[in-house]
């Protein structure tokens, strides 16, 4: 095990706030050096060689995280499926090195998906928010499984967080709820407090509808947008309202940037 150095003025922000940790049953102060264990990102690097066959093992290993047991509607969670996770993390770290030795915020974390992963990947700090203590009980479950120690959650809104976060994240990889059921608009919120956190690159899921108008926003925000990829999301049916075993969602990752 070896400690991982961090900025100091991001350790302190994060200090300041508090880590979900259902194993002691109650909330801790967060850790001022997460260890990083380098065997285990030795094992889980990417080669550009092979990728193909890495991408099949990643999705196969993001099938053990456990997912939502009673998720919440006005909350929209639904899972992050495992071959959308590893297509994301695998554009975002072998086009533009978002990901390795950075430090890295996942917004609406839920039970831990891609935090997971992106820790796996070779962050040298992930934090996960989430203001739904269930979903972080089952994330904090998943950390202990993987045997994780470069991950940390923080129970939270959201929209509450760039005040005490500003430009604190090397790079912000998000799944947000696309603001659906009464929650109109949410993404674009999401997506702005993420842009006030990164200090390099958001990256984050949208519904494919919503282009024009995230382009529309980047332009008045000045900040630059390059979608990476197009993909299908299956969303599977977890509400009673659902009629379909399963929807495919057109959705864009986008990687949003900084004129410097």
């Amino acid at each position: 095990m070896c400690n991982a150095c961090f900025d100091s003025e991001i350790i302190n922000t994060i200090g300041k706030l508090i880590r979900f940790s259902k194993s002691r049953n109650r909330l801790l102060p967060a850790p001022t050096q997460p260890c990083v264990d380098f065997r285990l990102l030795k094992a889980c690097s990417v080669e550009e060689k092979g990728w193909k066959l890495r991408l099949k093992e990643l999705e196969s290993r993001l099938q053990q995280v456990d997912g939502f047991e009673k998720p919440k509607l006005l909350l929209e969670e639904y899972p992050t499926r495992p071959h959308i996770a590893g297509c994301m993390l695998y554009t975002i770290h072998n086009t533009y090195d978002d990901i390795e030795n950075k430090v890295v915020a996942d917004l609406g974390c839920g039970c831990g998906v891609l935090s997971i992963r992106i820790a796996m990947f070779g962050a040298r700090l992930c934090v996960g928010f989430d203001i739904d203590e269930d979903a972080l009980d089952i994330f904090n479950r998943n950390v202990e499984e993987f045997e994780l120690t470069n991950v940390d959650m923080v129970q939270c809104n959201i929209c509450s967080l760039p005040n005490r976060m500003s430009k604190s994240f090397d790079t912000e990889i998000m799944n947000p709820p696309f603001g659906t059921k009464n929650n109109k608009g949410i993404h674009m919120a999401f997506l702005k407090s993420a842009l006030e956190m990164a200090r390099t690159a958001v990256c984050s899921l949208h519904k494919s509808l919503t282009r024009e108008h995230i382009q529309k926003k980047a332009a008045e925000w000045k900040i630059k947008m390059n979608i990476i990829a197009e993909l299908r999301y299956d969303l599977p049916a977890l509400y009673n309202f659902h009629k379909k075993k399963s929807v495919d969602i057109e959705v864009d990752l986008i990687r949003f940037s900084f004129f410097f």
